[in-house]
């Protein structure tokens, strides 16, 4: 165990617990992988729909960032890793 280890603790802990939040992350890309360029960009209006009907940030955020990622991997060529969505 390294000096800053031992005076910070390690992050598994708070790694462990968004797992499951990159999990779900994960269940939108083949959905958004077969959606056209143009309903991809409106994602943003349907989460301001979803937002103004009730739904919480917390709600929407696993798609959103699903979302992000599947943007830039068509715009930059790059796919986010699961350790970068936490």
């Amino acid at each position: 165990m390294s000096f800053l280890e031992k005076l910070f603790g390690s992050n598994e802990r708070e790694v462990n617990r968004l797992r499951p939040m990159v999990a779900t992350i994960n269940t939108f890309d083949a959905t958004l992988t077969s959606l056209s360029d143009e309903a991809l960009q409106g994602k943003t209006a349907e989460f301001k729909k979803r937002l103004a009907k009730g739904a919480t940030l917390d709600d929407i955020l696993p798609e959103a960032y699903a979302v992000v990622r599947e943007v830039a991997k068509r715009v930059i060529g790059e796919r986010h890793y699961d350790v970068q969505m936490l």
